[in-house]
């Protein structure tokens, strides 16, 4: 026993110590815990009474069928007195705890489902809100239904009482005379819940359901609430969480899109990273919050505006499961007036990111699907959604949709086409003089960039007509990239060897445990046919279109890029969607086509050539232009700087 094993001892006992004092009950609890084991001793001396009684009976009558009657009915008397003593506790427990809302606090609750002929909803009277919905007309990628939400779900109004302090719908089981029901076409049927506090004192939940609309309108009413409720506060607070289910073959690509979106009511939409757990609260009122997954959403919608007072919204995904790809809550007020009878509108969308559909609704509810921002998404919206919406009314396979789709936009595009390959034509007529130009002043900068611009301007060419009609293409080639992976038309659409062209082609499958960063475990075949493809429309288009400038650092740099850019491609999209990697592929091979086409057939070089020579016999324009002033002064700035540093 040295100095600090007997410190030791002392630490531990004073732990002990501490811990039984901290942990000691309360007189309340002592006094619970007192009549609870009296009541039970009291009940086993009525029991023990009974037996005596019946066994003296049966010695004195002799008659044991009697006394086993007498037995079954003593029983059951003591039975029914002991549940009668438990029920009074646990009621006492009930009304101490929820006070006017006890009665609901003890009662059974019961499921109760509601079909419509787009969805199947599950109610549960505790708590008297949706525990799980399904959408009808989808299935997961697996073939089984489709879950927007499941039990997981949580609904709850924190209801500050005037005596017990805050209630919780969630644990409360509310009153209905419904059940399960079927509505079809355009009939429409209500579902209320029903919270009792008292004689004409209740909350109440009411849903109306059509048989042919995504739409639930949903309105909470109080009636004489004004009696039970403490609102000093003005408001009832809101709980709302869902954890979306895992539905496609992709959970990365899921996970990179769902999010919450909302819309503030002053009109601005907004939303939480997608691709990063966040949190934050609502600046002021807002008109509708939507949980967001990649192809569905369920969105709660305010007739007026929920309050931002202690709002909060909130993403957090579990890299563990499987099951669910993020969880999605959110906390606001609706507000209270203290009225004897006062109500709250709303209504929920539980259905598909449809943009046409969500368009109807006329909330800007649409908005929560990425079409790309600025002129990217007004490319979706006023030319290649119409066209698509057009060529779906056939009833062709998507796969063909998507070749006629892409077809039709180079058509459009092909003058444009036209002109970044008619520079480049003239571009190759005056490689031999260009290369003159650069091998008489190699050695000074200056007067061989004055030469190739007087040059320029003897000629009439241009050296930037062929960028800015590839800088006309760029808002059609982001908007594309934008539009394949947000339609959910193309959801499990199956064509040639990809089963569903929303989400990634896979030919081969990497042994398990295989993942290569960056690149995924799996060979999608359109990627890798879109990645060669782009390789050899590359080659094809430096070829033709650089001209003079396909010499020294700039060729190395145009090498470079022909190689790296497919490489990067297979990166890029191997988990993407293969739709999306299907239309670059026919767009490249398209583009080589037009090229050989204009080539061969609209282009002459001669004619080209002999244009500039009549063009060289001109007299030089004396006006420069103001790209050409610019570029001679950034030249000679260039020029005294160098001279500047060898000095």
């Amino acid at each position: 026993m040295d100095k600090n094993t007997i410190t030791g001892l002392l630490l531990i006992g004073a732990i002990i110590i501490g811990f039984s004092w901290l942990n000691q009950p309360t007189e309340a609890e002592i006094e619970a815990a007192k009549r609870k084991q009296d009541s039970i001793e009291l009940l086993n001396t009525k029991k023990a009474e009974a037996e005596m009684e019946r066994d003296a009976a049966a010695a004195i009558t002799g008659n044991t069928e009697e006394v086993n009657t007498q037995n079954e009915v003593a029983q059951t008397t003591l039975d029914r007195n002991q549940t009668t003593d438990l029920d009074s506790l646990v009621k006492a427990k009930a009304v101490a705890t929820y006070g006017d809302f006890a009665d609901a606090a003890s009662k059974e609750a019961r499921e109760i489902v509601v079909e419509s002929d787009l969805l199947k909803l599950y109610f549960n009277t505790k708590g008297g809100s949706l525990t799980k919905v399904i959408l009808k007309e989808y299935n997961k990628y697996d073939g089984s239904p489709l879950v927007l939400f499941d039990s997981t779900a949580t609904f709850n109004l924190d209801l500050y009482t005037k005596n017990k302090g805050t209630v919780y719908t969630k644990d409360l089981v509310f009153d209905t005379d419904i059940q399960d029901l079927r509505i079809s076409g355009s009939d429409e049927k209500t579902v209320a819940f029903k919270l009792n506090a008292g004689a004409d004192r209740y909350l109440e939940y009411v849903y109306k359901i059509k048989g042919d609309d995504y739409l639930v309108d949903y309105d909470v009413n109080l009636v004489g609430m004004d009696e039970v409720l403490d609102v000093r506060s003005g408001e009832i607070r809101v709980n709302w969480e869902i954890n979306a289910p895992n539905q496609e073959k992709s959970l990365k690509s899921q996970r990179e899109v769902t999010t919450i979106h909302y819309k503030y009511n002053s009109g601005d939409i907004d939303y939480l990273t997608e691709t990063s757990d966040q949190s934050e609260k609502f600046d002021v009122p807002v008109k509708w919050i939507s949980m967001k997954q990649q192809f569905f959403n369920a969105t709660l919608i305010a007739d007026d505006a929920f309050d931002n007072s202690d709002s909060k919204i909130e993403t957090v995904t579990d890299e563990g499961s499987e099951d669910y790809v993020k969880t999605m809550s959110t906390a606001f007020s609706i507000p209270i007036s203290g009225s004897k009878i006062e109500s709250f509108g709303m209504s929920m969308f539980l259905g598909p990111n449809d943009y046409d559909l969500l368009s109807t609704y006329e909330i800007e509810l649409e908005e929560i699907i990425n079409l790309g921002w600025g002129i990217f998404g007004w490319v979706n919206m006023y030319a290649v959604i119409p066209v698509f919406d057009f060529l779906d009314g056939f009833d062709m396979s998507y796969g063909i949709i998507i070749l006629i789709l892409t077809i039709i936009l180079k058509l459009v595009l092909m003058p444009i086409t036209y002109k970044t390959y008619l520079s480049g034509a003239k571009m190759r007529v005056l490689k031999p003089e260009i290369a003159e130009i650069n091998e008489k002043h190699k050695d000074d900068a200056m007067k061989k960039q004055q030469a190739t611009m007087s040059l320029y301007r003897q000629t009439g060419v241009n050296p930037l007509s062929g960028c800015i009609p590839m800088l006309i293409q760029m808002p059609i080639l982001i908007a594309m990239f934008r539009f394949f992976p947000a339609s959910i038309q193309l959801r499990q659409e199956s064509f040639l060897w990809a089963d569903d062209l929303s989400s990634y082609d896979s030919i081969y499958d990497f042994p398990a445990g295989i993942d290569i960063p960056f690149y995924g475990d799996h060979i999608s075949l359109f990627t890798v046919l879109m990645a060669i493809s782009l390789a050899f429309y590359t080659k094809m288009n430096s070829s033709m279109t650089m001209g003079a400038a396909a010499e020294g650092p700039m060729a190395a740099q145009m090498k470079i890029m022909t190689y790296l850019m497919p490489v990067m491609m297979l990166f890029f999209f191997n988990n993407y969607s293969s739709g999306l990697s299907y239309y670059y592929f026919l767009a490249n091979l398209i583009s080589m086509g037009q090229t050989l086409l204009i080539r061969k057939v609209f282009i002459n070089e001669d004619s080209i050539r002999a244009k500039i020579e009549k063009n060289k016999k001109r007299p030089a324009a004396k006006k420069k232009s103001g790209f050409q002033k610019r570029l001679e002064e950034m030249t000679k700035q260039q020029q005294a700087a160098a001279a500047k540093r060898k000095k």
